[in-house]
């Protein structure tokens, strides 16, 4: 037997509300969807991107490398330091490094030259980076701030503001496993804390799940070099940390 559905035809008037019932109900079903956020259907749906935290301005975009963090920093004017400087002193190294050291900000060679830590605390820096057997080619090394202060004086907190998002994104693209952290500025923007780099130093703090040394800087130790000892054993710790990874 066969069952037949009957309908109204096109152009009776039956049909016709029929037809704008249905549109109606369409209408407010979408507009419901619309209203709890749905914008409409795709073709071929794509991973959405991290969501930003509350209060930031959009979505959290991770950098794919340090060419294009590079890129992003531009020409920097974010700050009042850019009228100062000679070049931006961004960070060298190995961009897959497992350590990596974090300093203030540059000096008169390194904003001549546009490296980071190639002065005299650079050299120190460089014998306590081979004292721990490693090369400077194996880690990374960059600043808090790019730019030079006037006088070599303290980054002030709107410069590290301006500063600090291309740090993070530095860290994003490398995922070091471990940090050091060179005197206080770098320790205290780092881990948000504005406790004294002498209570900070010698134990290991935590940085988005990475293990974080803070010592005293290498300029530091050139003025003070009883210092030194400290540092050492800071630096053991690295070394044995580094040689289980």
């Amino acid at each position: 037997m066969n069952f037949r559905i009957q309908t109204p035809a096109l152009d009776q008037p039956d049909f016709l509300l029929h037809l704008r019932a249905l549109v109606a109900g369409l209408r407010h079903y979408l507009e419901e969807e619309r209203a709890l956020g749905f914008e409409g259907w795709t073709k071929k749906s794509a991973p959405s991107p991290p969501m930003a935290p509350p209060g930031s301005q959009g979505p959290v975009v991770s950098p794919l490398s340090l060419e294009e963090v590079r890129r992003e920093l531009g020409d920097c004017r974010r700050c009042k330091l850019h009228s100062g400087r000679t070049n931006i002193v961004f960070g060298t190294g190995n961009p897959k490094a497992k350590l990596v050291f974090v300093g203030e900000g540059p000096g008169r060679d390194e904003d001549l030259q546009g490296k980071p830590f190639v002065g005299q605390a650079g050299q120190l820096l460089t014998k306590i980076i081979q004292a721990i057997q490693l090369t400077r080619e194996e880690v990374y090394i960059a600043n808090i701030i790019k730019c030079r202060p006037p006088g070599n004086r303290n980054p002030e907190p709107d410069e590290i503001q301006a500063c600090e998002p291309f740090l993070i994104k530095q860290l994003e693209v490398i995922r070091p496993k471990l940090i050091c952290a060179l005197g206080t500025f770098a320790a205290q923007t780092l881990l948000e804390t504005g406790e004294k780099i002498s209570l900070l130093r010698g134990r290991f703090h935590q940085y988005q799940g990475i293990p974080i040394m803070p010592t005293y800087h290498p300029a530091y130790l050139l003025r003070n070099p009883h210092f030194k000892r400290d540092v050492w054993e800071d630096m053991k710790k690295i070394k044995k940390e580094y040689e289980q990874l």
